[in-house]
């Protein structure tokens, strides 16, 4: 596991004083959506913002320790079902599950809204909901919370997503959007520098530090987690894909390996690995889209082992051609 040494490096300065000044001046508008890619600081962001206006106007102590423990009486958060069903698992467990239709927020998610803003506020002058994924809403939850939205309340909502062209068009126009944008290579560098502590990461002749820099795609929380999966690879896996494979055998090997070693998306994340990887050393397009198109399968997982066979195949046939 990497140790952080600072944990403050999700927090964009620009935004964070732009959400500052808004509980300074108590201007809340009845609506707000964080809107960025995966992985950029949008819940973490959120939580703070909600911290700080409860602790304007009930400043007890245990507002930080109510809020992440999810009691405290005037917050609400809703998230999609099969994040709900792995509340109690670890936090790890829920970036196992791989996004599929069936994950929706459901129209009864939506009228638990309206019964808890119905209520009296109990330590603060709002009520805040937060909604996690909300490009997730089914299509009757979206038309709810559109009601919902229109209704003079105590209420102040928070939407999180990375997909803004999945919402109703009259939702986006009843909240303000506040852009994340994606860190630039030199944060994620600043970040593997100086907020992460690395001396037991496994860096060698195969992955270089680029390589996480690059398969962050500007994401932080996507360069812990290639860390954290990087460092789980077993040097049986690892030792064999510093370069393209072309032995038929081996190939035959390493896709068993892989797809019984490894979660799925495990597997998703060493494509990305490897992807930086043989990128710096061969500079194929070709190669990089055959590893874009394993992603797309792994993700509907079909076949997995049968996936990595056929890439590895093709990818050394080209190999052979060049």
């Amino acid at each position: 596991m990497i140790e952080v040494k600072k944990n403050n490096f999700l927090f964009n300065e620009e935004i964070n004083t732009y959400l500052k000044c808004i509980i300074k001046n108590k201007s809340f508008a009845n609506g707000y959506i964080f809107y960025g890619a995966e992985g950029v600081g949008k819940k973490q962001t959120a939580l703070r913002f909600i911290k700080e206006i409860f602790k304007q106007s009930s400043p007890r102590e245990n507002v930080e320790e109510r809020i992440n423990n999810n009691n405290h009486p005037d917050f609400l958060i809703i998230e999609p079902d099969s994040l709900l069903k792995t509340k109690s698992s670890r936090s790890s467990d829920i970036e196992k599950t791989i996004k599929s239709g069936s994950e929706i927020i459901k129209i009864a998610q939506i009228r638990n809204i309206k019964t808890f803003l119905g209520q009296k506020s109990i330590d603060s002058e709002k009520k805040i909901v937060l909604i996690i994924d909300a490009h997730l809403l089914n299509e009757a939850a979206s038309n709810c919370l559109l009601k919902t939205l229109e209704e003079p309340s105590n209420g102040i909502f928070i939407l999180l997503t990375s997909k803004l062209n999945l919402l109703l068009d009259t939702v986006i126009s009843r909240c303000q959007i506040v852009r994340f944008r994606s860190f630039s290579s030199k944060q994620i560098e600043s970040i593997l520098e100086n907020y992460l502590d690395t001396s037991k990461l496994n860096i060698n002749t195969k992955l270089k530090s680029e390589d996480l820099i690059n398969s962050a795609n500007g994401s932080p929380n996507q360069l812990l987690k290639n860390i954290e999966i990087w460092n789980d690879i077993s040097d049986e896996i690892i030792s064999k894909l510093d370069s393209p494979i072309k032995n038929s055998l081996e190939i035959l090997e390493v896709s068993q390996l892989i797809s019984e070693k490894l979660e799925i998306y495990q597997q998703i994340c060493l494509v990305n690995l490897i992807q930086t990887m043989w990128w710096r050393n061969t500079k194929s397009i070709g190669l990089v889209k055959k590893l874009e198109n394993l992603k797309y399968l792994l993700r509907k997982n079909i076949q997995p082992r049968l996936a990595w066979e056929i890439t590895f195949l093709k990818i050394s046939i080209e190999e052979i051609r060049d």
